[in-house]
């Protein structure tokens, strides 16, 4: 597959590689973000919401996107 903007510079393995770090950088960031909260509530004994809004945010879309990618694919 050869894109016409860039031509060879880009191909399948280039593309499977973003792929995979951009979902692996998701990942680590909503279990980043859970890891802080959980800290933040068992430490502190404070709700930080900001972290909060953060995890749920990341495992929402996660989710439905799986869910979407199932249905359509």
């Amino acid at each position: 597959m050869n894109i016409p903007i860039v031509g060879k510079l880009v191909d399948e393995r280039f593309l499977n590689h973003r792929l995979r770090s951009t979902s692996l950088a998701g990942i680590i960031g909503g279990l980043t973000a859970i890891g802080l909260f959980s800290y933040h509530f068992y430490v502190s004994h404070v709700w930080s919401w900001d972290l909060f809004a953060v995890a749920i945010t990341i495992v929402g879309v996660k989710l439905t996107m799986m869910i979407w990618y199932r249905l359509t694919d």
